[in-house]
């Protein structure tokens, strides 16, 4: 499997607890864990029939709880009754044009739900590594870039506030209850499975095979990391792995990049080259409450953990295509929004 430092003697009949597991992040971890021989539990609030989780049958391999990550009881129930050891907290409202249209349930979610996974956490047994998904949108608009570890956490939109306050949860249970847990902050995810057409990838992609124009919300010149996804779910499983035996991550947080920046533009053209089309993208320059440029600094990450990606942005660019032309072959499958 590509992209994977993971020690399957680790991993194997391993209990393993994903909030999340219908996003895109979550779908291939399911999927590396269970090529690794975990036992996987995910908690699984809506029904999503078209997620990768469910279209590629990964449902079918894990043991499902339905519920809300908002919901302690149900957790603590869960974490007892698996006898779980490893925990991926990743569910949360991702959507930065959702979040600014509707800031309530976003912090519910982000916030709340971060606070109960964490507090049936504490109250646990056997959980021994806990891995949350911070965001480098929890940094918020800084002046210096790029972010390190070190930057201040400062969002000031509600997606970012909300991501700045689940980052800082987990530093306080980790320092003031010692449990054992460190903390992702990953650029902008993409990779197949995701159907969010909102996204800049997926919906190019699924812009050009249709013949038509790929739409930029922004000016174009709004900079990310863009991060592949099966680099991500790799990350997630070392970093999991290493705080099994090193105590002095507890607390710790650790940025994952590229470590190359591309604006919103240069992506799309990427892209275009990439599916071989003469279209020209249609320039809307309608986002706000967006931070405009945004990278991150992944040396922490790779000296103290030796991690590194496996895939370029152009092979991760590449390997999402063919996963949406497959994607596009099945007529069963529907193509328009969905929210994961």
């Amino acid at each position: 499997m590509p992209g994977t430092n993971s020690s399957t003697a680790f991993w194997r009949d391993r209990p393993v607890f994903i909030t999340g597991a219908t996003g895109l992040l979550g779908a291939w971890l399911v999927r590396r864990l269970q090529a690794m021989g975990a036992e996987v539990v995910c908690l699984v609030r809506d029904w999503v029939p078209h997620s990768e989780f469910v279209a590629a049958r990964l449902i079918d391999q894990v043991r499902v709880i339905r519920g809300d990550v908002r919901d302690q009881e149900t957790l603590e129930r869960a974490l007892g009754e698996y006898e779980i050891a490893t925990v991926f907290h990743l569910a949360a409202q991702t959507t930065v044009g959702v979040a600014n249209r509707n800031p309530v349930s976003t912090l519910d979610v982000n916030i709340r739900g971060t606070w109960s996974l964490l507090e049936a956490c504490r109250r646990s047994p056997t959980v021994s590594q806990v891995v949350i998904a911070s965001s480098d949108k929890a940094y918020g608009d800084q002046d210096v870039l790029p972010y390190t570890e070190n930057t201040a956490l400062q969002g000031q939109h509600p997606y970012d506030v909300s991501k700045s306050c689940a980052d800082l949860l987990g530093q306080m249970y980790a320092r003031t209850y010692d449990l054992p847990i460190a903390i992702t902050r990953c650029g902008n995810f993409y990779g197949g499975g995701d159907l969010n057409w909102n996204r800049i990838v997926p919906g190019t992609i699924r812009s050009v095979l249709r013949g038509e124009r790929p739409v930029i919300r922004s000016d174009g010149q709004f900079v990310r990391d863009y991060f592949y996804v099966e680099d991500g779910a790799a990350s997630y499983m070392l970093l999991a792995e290493q705080l099994a035996t090193r105590p002095e991550l507890r607390g710790e947080a650790f940025n994952f990049s590229n470590g190359r920046q591309t604006s919103v533009l240069e992506l799309v053209t990427m892209l275009l080259a990439v599916m071989g089309s003469n279209l020209e993208p249609d320039v809307r320059n309608e986002a706000s409450h967006e931070i405009q440029v945004q990278y991150l600094d992944a040396t922490k990450a790779r000296q103290l953990l030796s991690w590194a990606p496996s895939f370029t942005l152009e092979a991760g660019l590449q390997s999402t295509l063919h996963w949406y032309e497959q994607y596009f072959r099945t007529p069963s499958l529907p193509q328009g929004p969905q929210h994961v």
